[in-house]
């Protein structure tokens, strides 16, 4: 999961951006599912919370997603949106534990 701050008036074009990408997750041994969830908008600090939100069958076919071409293609453009965010993403790892 990436976390984003985004500034609040660039919600929607920071939407358009994932709706608009060329996505290849689908070619990848092991992917599962991808969402892009928005969060909360915390008015205090200014941002609107997003998480971009992949299933992998298991940890190791996602680092070899982070180690593919296609991992590369994907993000070889992301600088070209600086001005939609307030940061970096942020990364955070989940291995499920108990699920249905």
């Amino acid at each position: 999961m990436n976390r984003f701050h985004v500034v609040p008036h660039q919600a929607s074009a920071f939407e358009e951006v994932w709706r608009n990408r060329k996505s290849t997750l689908d070619e990848m041994p092991g992917f599962q599912s991808f969402h892009l969830l928005r969060g909360p908008e915390n008015e205090t600090e200014g941002y609107v919370l997003y998480a971009s939100h992949t299933i992998w069958e298991s940890r190791a076919y996602f680092e070899d997603w982070t180690r593919s071409q296609n991992f590369r293609d994907a993000h070889k453009g992301a600088g070209a949106n600086k001005a939609l965010y307030l940061s970096h993403p942020q990364f955070e790892g989940f291995e499920a534990v108990e699920g249905a």
